[in-house]
């Protein structure tokens, strides 16, 4: 498995990270309709080209199975293939991510029980809820911050 920070973000890239992103959603965002995930498919692309840190893990091939997006000490994005799960990849992108990029806030989805007791498990605690995603739709946010 090779980890890194993405500095040049292509199109090849971006279609192949849009991928592991609708393979995870699919996996773990069962809240979600088909609508809602084809709407929101088509802002990842933007979310990938503009976060300022785009940590990725290849498989042995050079096909990204995961990706981890940081802005300003906060994790914006975390998916993981489905079959990459359990393997520990999601703990090293957080202990990555404290380490070297300051990480100390993040929000999941309330909805999505099992990323918020994997936050937890890392060390993070809920300060804030909100009724509403930050688009305004009816999936209440939990944000965490780290425990020091």
């Amino acid at each position: 498995m090779k980890i890194y920070e993405a500095t040049e973000r292509n199109s090849n890239l971006i279609d192949s990270l849009l991928e592991v992103w609708e393979s995870s959603v699919r996996a773990t965002h069962l809240f979600l309709s088909e609508s809602e995930i084809l709407r929101i498919k088509k802002f990842v692309p933007e979310a990938l080209t503009g976060v300022k840190h785009l940590i990725i893990a290849e498989n042995d091939t050079d096909s990204p199975v995961a990706f981890m997006g940081i802005q300003e000490g906060s994790l914006e994005m975390l998916f993981i293939r489905p079959e990459e799960r359990g393997k520990g990849l999601g703990r090293t992108f957080m202990e990555m991510g404290v380490r070297e990029y300051s990480l100390n806030t993040l929000a999941v989805n309330e909805q999505n029980p099992q990323a918020k007791a994997f936050y937890e498990h890392m060390g993070f605690s809920v300060f804030k809820r909100t009724e509403q995603d930050e688009q305004g739709n009816p999936y209440p946010l939990l944000y965490m911050k780290r425990n020091f």
